[in-house]
């Protein structure tokens, strides 16, 4: 069967959809973020059919983004849990970013669910860009150039 490559297989974007896959995985990562590690706990709190939650976490550990770890509560068998391994600790800022986005232009009457605050001082934070001297830089002042990586087709299939 051949795969669809979005973008062709050099772009970062293109690739990381392709592990991500649907919104499925984003939420996955939402819950896993905020502290979900047990399948049980996955499926209670999305409400998703048990074979697409195997599915998208078999994706997630297979890409590196999730790990599987054996665990035994007393008197129980062994169980499989999900964490985080540093890969997908860093999807914090696109889940961040994606909240932040939802928050701005798909607003609620009752407003924001989660609010991004700093850890230690309680402040309210938001996701932006930065320099390498840590300085924030305007949305409107941050491009995107093109490398000579880029891909030069839009589609690629890949047999």
């Amino acid at each position: 069967m051949a795969k669809v490559v979005r973008g062709g297989e050099t772009c970062a974007i293109a690739r990381t959809v392709d592990v991500l896959k649907d919104p499925w995985s984003f939420l996955i990562l939402r819950d896993a973020l905020s502290g979900v590690t047990r399948f049980a706990d996955f499926r209670a709190s999305l409400g998703i059919a048990t074979d697409v939650l195997t599915e998208r976490l078999n994706t997630l550990v297979e890409a590196g983004v999730l790990r599987r770890e054996e665990y035994r509560e007393a008197g129980s068998r062994t169980r499989t849990r999900y964490q985080l391994t540093p890969a997908g600790a860093e999807f914090k800022t696109v889940i961040a970013a994606l909240q932040q986005w939802g928050d701005a232009h798909l607003p609620v009457e009752c407003g924001p669910t989660v609010a991004r605050v700093h850890g230690k001082t309680g402040a309210p934070i938001e996701v932006a860009f930065v320099d390498a001297r840590g300085r924030r830089v305007k949305d409107e002042d941050a491009t995107f150039e093109r490398t000579a990586a880029y891909p030069a087709a839009a589609v690629t299939v890949v047999t």
